[in-house]
């Protein structure tokens, strides 16, 4: 390999890495990014996710998880979300810096992907929406891709696997649909759907297509556009809530509960090259927005609310 690839790889490394603290500088590099190339609108879908990611963390701050939780678990629920996140922006986050490099230098640079550890599935659509700018495709293949990659060093993780999705806290929180992914504007409404059955890598890539469907509806794209750009994401969902009109407790920023988490990255082998794509991974999914979920969520809330005041009230007169 040449000198000049050997500095386009030190440089994208090196801006992977510094991007990828956290959630935080995750869901800026996304936004930044789409911000300057629109086209590939899976980074705007990247960026709302992660937002829904930090403030998933944060919920863990609030007392009813507090009271339901043993920290043990709290920490582990944390180091799911972080896990997950971070592998996802370290195979993702290259991807666009190759794009940005291809642009600059008006001319695809994708055989430096599989350098980077890139599935060869995503360097033939790199190469595809290069050549026929198909911006549906793209995001589909990297919603598949993305969802793959997790898959195994997360889900299927032993320790994940055990300690986290095999246990009552998530599976309670899986059968009574109490996470969901939420697309919020600043005039109080939500969209979104309901996260069902996560360990399920079809059932992944499904909500991703539905959610990038709902996100890009001119019924909902300008609005969250201007929710994105406005409010600054610091993982508390006060950063939406603030404009409702009935308040709720409000969780933390997440730089001032979680510190910087170091990975260890180990070679991934190509998933592609494993089991390949379904054809339904690629069919197209039309979600209408609906403005229902923003009721049946926080329902849903007010119940684990009242739950642990009851477990709180039960566990004093035992004392």
């Amino acid at each position: 390999m040449s000198n000049r690839w050997r500095k386009h790889l030190h440089y994208i490394l090196s801006e992977t890495k510094k991007h990828n603290l956290d959630n935080i500088s995750r869901t800026k590099a996304y936004q930044n990014f789409y911000m300057v190339y629109p086209e590939v609108k899976w980074a705007f879908l990247a960026s709302m996710v992660s937002r829904n990611a930090g403030w998933n963390m944060m919920d863990l701050s609030l007392s009813p998880f507090q009271t339901l939780l043993s920290k043990k678990q709290q920490t582990r629920l944390f180091m799911t979300y972080e896990r997950a996140n971070w592998l996802i922006f370290s195979d993702a986050y290259p991807q666009l810096l190759v794009y940005e490099l291809s642009k600059r230098l008006n001319k695809p640079l994708f055989h430096l992907l599989p350098a980077l550890h890139v599935s060869r599935f995503m360097e033939k659509e790199w190469e595809y929406f290069w050549k026929h700018h198909d911006q549906d495709r793209l995001m589909t293949s990297m919603i598949i891709n993305e969802q793959n990659v997790i898959h195994s060093p997360v889900i299927k993780q032993e320790y994940f696997k055990y300690r986290v999705f095999l246990r009552p806290p998530y599976l309670l929180q899986d059968i009574l649909l109490l996470n969901a992914t939420l697309l919020p504007n600043r005039f109080g409404t939500l969209y979104g759907a309901f996260v069902h059955d996560f360990t399920n890598l079809t059932k992944r890539i499904e909500l991703g297509k539905r959610i990038a469907s709902m996100m890009f509806h001119p019924h909902v794209y300008t609005s969250l556009l201007d929710f994105a750009l406005s409010v600054e994401h610091t993982g508390s969902r006060w950063d939406y809530e603030q404009f409702f009109s009935r308040h709720f407790e409000k969780a933390p920023f997440l730089r001032t509960v979680y510190p910087f988490i170091a990975h260890q990255d180990t070679i991934r082998k190509d998933w592609h090259k494993v089991k390949g794509v379904k054809r339904k991974w690629t069919s197209p999914i039309t979600q209408h927005p609906d403005r229902g979920i923003k009721k049946a969520f926080y329902n849903r809330r007010r119940l684990i609310y009242a739950y642990s005041q009851l477990k709180n009230m039960f566990g004093q007169r035992h004392s």
